[in-house]
């Protein structure tokens, strides 16, 4: 089992910066790939950014490449995402994920979960 608190979300201008971070307790953080998704009012959730278990390979929604960083400190057992020049369609509830095993981008191959973190983008 494994638990995920996620902070750092908050309203922010256009072009502003925030960073998200996602505490882990439970089983070892090390094992299992992470990533971040997000859900914005009617809409499903979707995949934002991956990190292997190591931290060695990264991968990013086209949406935000560029803009957004996924790292992770395993000695911490914390997980971060760095967002910069942020803009209203990045508004929604972000959600960290654990999986065991390969990175994914699938939300149904995520088995744990965060309570989510609303990050808000005004104009």
């Amino acid at each position: 089992q494994v638990q995920l608190v996620e902070s750092g979300g908050g309203l922010v201008q256009a072009g502003g910066s925030l960073r998200l971070s996602c505490a882990a307790s439970g089983r070892t953080f090390s094992y299992y790939a992470m990533g971040w998704f997000r859900q914005a009012p009617g809409k499903e959730r979707e995949f934002v950014a991956v990190i292997s278990w190591s931290g060695g390979w990264t991968h990013y929604a086209d949406s935000v490449k560029g803009r957004f960083t996924i790292s992770r400190d395993n000695a911490k057992n914390t997980l971060y995402l760095q967002m910069n020049s942020l803009k209203p369609e990045d508004t929604a509830v972000y959600y960290c994920a654990a999986r065991r095993g390969s990175s994914s981008e699938l939300v149904r191959e995520y088995d744990y979960w965060g309570q989510g973190t609303q990050v808000t983008v005004s104009s």
